[in-house]
């Protein structure tokens, strides 16, 4: 894998004091798991506009994974979080409260921290006025995670249904930690789950794609969280399932393995063949519209017809940003990776109403493996530069990601497609 030697030389401490005179992007240092947490050190401060109905159960949230809050900024210097309860918004001229709760306390947040606006999903509302009020949520969080993501501090908009207001547990936790280091500038929307959380144990994954590279980090994170992982990859990668997963008998070779069923099915596997439409031979394009997409269907309906998926289950799929925004070149790909959306907005219903389990997908933007370390040197660079954070992401990054979205107490999570990209300025 290429080392991001600029972002190296960027942070010494002469070379990154010219660079800041010069006005040269400085990639900042993200804090990840392991790290020092920023909010467990300078805690929260928690504000809320006239009316909203988050303010209790945000408080209660908090305070139970362990944060400290305070209802106002104190004279003791820096902040890790700013939480604000927007969900008592219902007219564009209460925006105002925003900027009224966000102005001033900018100065005090610490780097690495993190900012979350909770609000009402747009299409819950119960007038024009709310839901346009809603709606602009959006733009000021993006807006201002490009502001903060040089200081390496994360911002995301948090939809919050009724009846999911006491399921935020694991999605606050993730977010506010150390975990969601290049996940910036995200609407999630949480609605009431389908079961209570539970956690049989142990909990049975299935990783595909896992030989390395993200495959590898995600079954690794998974398995340090408790999870007994199976991994799969094609014939002579050494994992514990070897299977070509776009094989006629997949699906029922998948069965076979798992005869008591299985918690989590993370569809990981994946490949490019790229090249311009008109010099894409046929067999380039059916190679990846069958890996990326046609094998992950065929998987999931044996499993759902077999109800092989466990009450509580977790579908987490990796999709991609040039499945949001394209990509010349890569129509085989985007085409693929966009369908995997398709598959997860068409699919959660369905998963929720009659299996009690979830879908999401993951968006990863540029990521340091060595798919990306054979980019051409002006493409790599480009990808690494062209986000809110300045830099390329890890694979622990979506790995954390996974986690978060297969956790036993993330069933108020289904049907969202949250990126991992640092908040990349392509299809933003």
């Amino acid at each position: 894998m290429s080392a991001d030697r600029y972002t190296q030389a960027m942070r010494a401490p002469l070379l990154g004091a010219l660079a800041g005179k010069l006005g040269a992007p400085r990639p900042p240092a993200l804090a990840r798991h392991g790290d020092q947490s920023v909010v467990e050190r300078h805690g929260a401060v928690l504000g809320a506009a006239p009316g909203g109905r988050l303010d209790d159960p945000l408080r209660e949230t908090v305070a139970a994974l362990g944060v400290e809050a305070e209802a106002a900024l104190t004279q003791s210097g820096r902040v890790g979080a700013l939480l604000f309860d927007a969900t008592g918004i219902s007219h564009s001229e209460q925006l105002i409260e925003l900027h009224s709760f966000f102005s001033p306390a900018l100065g005090a947040l610490a780097r690495n921290g993190r900012v979350i606006v909770l609000g009402t999903p747009p299409e819950d509302t119960d007038s024009v006025a709310a839901h346009i009020a809603q709606r602009a949520l959006e733009g000021f969080a993006r807006s201002l995670g490009k502001e903060l993501g040089k200081h390496a501090t994360t911002v995301q908009l948090l939809y919050v249904a009724a009846g999911a207001e006491q399921a935020m547990s694991s999605t606050l936790r993730f977010l506010l930690s150390p975990a969601s280091a290049f996940v910036s500038g995200q609407r999630i929307l949480l609605r009431e789950p389908a079961l209570p959380p539970k956690s049989p144990s142990p909990r049975t994954a299935l990783v595909t794609g896992s030989a390395r590279g993200i495959g590898a980090a995600i079954a690794s994170v998974l398995a340090r969280d408790g999870v007994d992982v199976v991994g799969l990859d094609i014939p002579g990668s050494g994992q514990a399932l070897e299977l070509d997963i776009t094989a006629p008998d997949a699906p029922e070779a998948i069965l076979e393995r798992f005869p008591d069923g299985l918690d989590v099915l993370v569809h990981n596997a994946g490949v490019t063949v790229d090249r311009t439409l008109a010099r894409m031979k046929p067999e380039r394009w059916r190679k990846v519209i069958e890996i990326n997409l046609s094998a992950e269907e065929r998987i999931n309906d044996a499993l759902l017809a077999a109800g092989a998926l466990r009450p509580g289950g977790r579908i987490v799929c990796t999709s991609s940003i040039a499945g949001i925004a394209g990509n010349a070149g890569q129509s085989n790909y985007a085409a693929s990776k966009a369908g995997v959306i398709g598959m997860v907005e068409a699919l959660a219903p369905v998963l929720a109403d009659k299996h009690q389990a979830t879908i999401n997908a993951l968006a990863p933007g540029f990521i340091e493996t060595d798919m990306t370390a054979a980019m051409p040197f002006a493409i790599r660079e480009a990808g690494r530069r062209m986000n809110s954070l300045l830099q390329g992401g890890l694979p622990v990054d979506v790995a954390e990601a996974v986690a978060w979205l297969a956790a036993p107490d993330s069933g108020a999570l289904n049907g969202n497609i949250v990126r991992v990209c640092g908040q990349s300025l392509l299809g933003a």
